[in-house]
């Protein structure tokens, strides 16, 4: 495994930061590109799920289709596939910094874009379709940003925080996002009730624009060069090299594959306004402490993650974690207690976040420095595929097969899922991550 590449001398007399103790539960944060980076994905995760719940709260009332909060995580999916293996090419032939500070600005453009398509002038003047189409329009856009801003922010980290940290990093990066996660659709649910859909975006757009001023306190990240020595490759050759380099190291196939099929077929957050607005009745606030809950058990699991990373017996723990997810899924869909249900997606979030940890570590440990930010955009693929494709799945099975038994469906396949991974993979129980 090649060691990362040393920073010259004048950029290490910025960048450093104090050696951090041993357990230090703050030592990525130390880092003040760390900080930037982390805080700015905080923001704009808030400001995007915010939109994402609600968009779909929105669409869900003027339709009561689940199939229309399906075609909402279609509509975001299959730009950032098309285009996520590029991304990943960019990132690592790129200035990372300025790839995040564009799709960010791209973000706020396709905000401003959804303010301006909801004012009540402009509803006034157009129909219903024409919302709809605008909607999934600017959705596919943000897709498109999404699939050059994943792959250059979650390869930075590696660049900017030492190695022995990584496990530590990759728990604070996910606690941003899982911030977010709570703090998103909570105000959400509550900004929806007080300012309704316009005043909603309004804040959004604010949002983004602070992380955006985050993201500019990042420094130029200039490619690294091979470390074997060859020619850079051609585009198509350089796809080829990141996706190569997954299917050849199994832990690194095997941990994102759990993670696609388990949130593929159990993930039910789609479908959340349904379970809101029609099993436990309790309207657009109960749906923003639904979508919160699962973010608040990943947080609270993460912060002790930071402390005590689950990486030294990482895939035994990957496995029950996952394991862990498809139990709860399927406690809440049987579930008509409220308070049972925001349990259950607590526990979801919980077991979820110590799977973010391993396969964060591992993306950041097993491959190149060269390589990095394609391998990352695989990883990126699989998630697009079992979130936004997962969104989809949800929809159409809660249309076919009812909304309680799709769910009870996802839960049980993520448990034969995980079933058949570790049958298949019993030789990785041996690797040491850390």
């Amino acid at each position: 495994m090649t060691e990362p590449l040393t920073p010259p001398p004048e950029e290490l007399a910025e960048a450093v930061a104090p050696e951090p103790a041993p357990h230090d539960a703050l030592a990525a944060l130390r880092y003040p590109e760390f900080r930037n980076l982390t805080f700015g994905v905080f923001i704009i995760t808030i400001a995007i799920l915010a939109q994402e719940v609600v968009l779909g709260y929105q669409l869900y009332t003027m339709t009561h289709d689940p199939l229309v909060l399906g075609f909402t995580g279609l509509a975001e999916a299959v730009p950032f596939i098309a285009l996520a293996l590029f991304g990943g090419h960019l990132a690592d032939r790129r200035d990372r910094r300025k790839i995040i500070l564009l799709a960010t600005a791209f973000i706020a453009l396709g905000s401003l874009v959804l303010l301006w398509v909801t004012l009540p002038s402009t509803l006034a003047r157009i129909s219903r379709s024409t919302l709809l189409i605008t909607i999934y329009g600017v959705i596919a856009a943000l897709g498109l940003a999404r699939g050059f801003f994943s792959p250059a922010a979650s390869s930075l980290t590696a660049f900017i925080v030492p190695r022995e940290i990584y496990a530590n990093a990759a728990a604070w990066r996910s606690s941003g996002w899982q911030g977010g996660s709570i703090v998103g659709p909570i105000c959400a649910g509550f900004l929806y009730a007080v300012l309704g859909l316009t005043g909603t975006l309004v804040v959004i757009v604010a949002l983004t624009l602070g992380a955006l001023l985050l993201f500019t306190g990042l420094k130029p990240r200039p490619p690294q060069p091979r470390q074997d020595g060859k020619a850079e490759a051609d585009l198509w050759e350089s796809l080829r090299e990141g996706i190569d380099f997954v299917f050849k190291t199994p832990i690194i196939l095997y941990s994102i594959s759990l993670d696609l099929f388990s949130v593929l077929f159990g993930g039910m957050v789609a479908i959340l306004p349904i379970f809101a607005t029609d099993i436990l009745q309790v309207g657009a606030q109960g749906l923003g402490v639904l979508r919160a809950a699962p973010a608040v058990g990943a947080m609270l699991t993460l912060l002790i993650c930071t402390r005590y990373p689950p990486t030294r017996r990482a895939w035994r723990n990957l496995l029950i974690a996952v394991a862990g997810f498809g139990v709860m899924t399927l406690l809440f869909a049987v579930s008509k207690l409220f308070w049972l249900s925001v349990a259950a997606l607590f526990l979801t979030g919980a077991f979820d976040s110590v799977s973010v940890v391993i396969r964060g570590t591992i993306l950041q440990i097993m491959p190149p420095d060269h390589l990095r930010g394609r391998v990352v955009s695989v990883n990126g693929i699989f998630l697009a595929a079992s979130n936004e494709l997962g969104a989809f799945e949800s929809g159409l099975a809660a249309r076919l097969l009812g909304t309680v038994p799709s769910v009870i469906f996802g839960g049980t396949l993520t448990l034969l899922t995980v079933l058949y991974v570790w049958r298949r993979s019993k030789q990785l129980f041996a690797v040491k991550l850390v």
